[in-house]
């Protein structure tokens, strides 16, 4: 359901937030650096007490159903993103971004990403306004999604990045330099001015980014229909990500069954959202064109828990198989 905010709190809240993103952008600009642990661990923490603050202001503005709808789909998005790092990581390493440049590259593309997200969620929003029937189809993608990614389990994750069709248009549109320049976008070379391959890389990481929004905007659309919400919740856990890329750029590999979590939650979603479309159903073909009675409803709280569970029992997990590993002499056959 949507919510009635005060339309003074949601623009005042936007606007905090494209404050807040210029301010990193013009930091990270002035002082390129690579991030130390402690630094990255204070800026995630910074990011994460901003989105509970957040959801505070929520509770007292309008109550506790937006709160928690946030949190659940602030949380969703935030660990589908901790996945989706992997994939980060190969797109630096392909086109060999400058370690000091890395910080920089992220921002932008996650602001581009942030952009091309706000269309998509707009037109879910009008899409599911419309037609209540698309539950069913968001539900069985979410649940596709969810053994897709179950069966790739443990190393399933893909090791070359391939560019996609809008990446290489801007490769052949775009007059390039061979190399980088410093955090410059354009450059001298030739005796012409060029751009360096820092703008294909912006492209990359924010339309690869968009490509991930196909799986989790519909699962946040299955916590909430209100679209200031979805965009919100989006909002602070892209926020967060490129503190979390230095932080767990090197223990991503050791995370081993975060996709089993993930894929719980998104089949979770997924089935929750097959209920609320039967729930309101007006296919002629399903229970001739009525409602569902017996669909239940499934609170937020317990989807709340279920995410928790899920993402909180794969790192568990991981962690442990980790030890277990470590304990193990060298030369002995791996864990499964």
């Amino acid at each position: 359901m949507t919510h009635e905010l005060p339309v003074a709190f949601e623009i005042a809240s936007l606007v905090a937030v494209v404050a807040i993103l210029v301010t990193d952008l013009a930091i990270v600009r002035r002082r390129p650096h690579v991030p130390s642990v402690r630094e990255s661990v204070v800026w995630v923490l910074v990011y994460v007490a901003l989105a509970l603050a957040f959801a505070g202001l929520l509770a007292v503005v309008g109550g506790a159903a937006p709160a928690e709808e946030f949190v659940a789909g602030w949380l969703t998005e935030y660990s589908l993103s901790v996945d989706n790092l992997f994939v980060f990581l190969l797109i630096m390493s392909s086109f060999a971004v400058p370690r000091a440049q890395q910080q920089r590259v992220l921002m932008v593309g996650i602001i581009v990403a942030l952009v091309l997200r706000a269309g998509f969620i707009l037109a879910g929003a009008a899409i599911i306004e419309r037609y209540t029937w698309v539950f069913y189809v968001f539900g069985a993608f979410l649940v596709w999604t969810a053994v897709k990614l179950a069966r790739g389990g443990v190393g399933g994750a893909d090791e070359e990045y391939e560019e996609n069709a809008l990446v290489r248009a801007v490769r052949r549109v775009l007059p390039m330099s061979p190399g980088y320049d410093g955090g410059r976008v354009r450059t001298e070379h030739a005796g012409r001015r060029v751009f360096t391959p820092l703008v294909v890389v912006f492209v990359a990481i924010g339309t690869t980014d968009v490509l991930f929004a196909f799986d989790s905007i519909p699962a946040i659309f299955g916590l909430t229909h209100d679209p200031f919400i979805v965009f919100t919740a989006n909002v602070f856990a892209l926020m967060g990500l490129r503190q979390l890329y230095f932080l767990l750029g090197g223990l991503l590999d050791r995370l081993v069954y975060l996709p089993y979590g993930l894929a719980a939650v998104l089949a979770f979603i997924g089935v929750k959202l097959v209920l609320e479309a039967l729930a309101t159903n007006s296919l002629g073909f399903v229970n001739g064109g009525e409602p569902v009675p017996w669909a239940p409803e499934v609170p937020t709280w317990v989807s709340l828990a279920v995410i928790a569970v899920a993402l909180g029992g794969a790192t568990v997990a991981s962690l442990v198989r980790v030890r277990r590993l470590a304990g193990r002499p060298p030369g002995t056959p791996p864990l499964p």
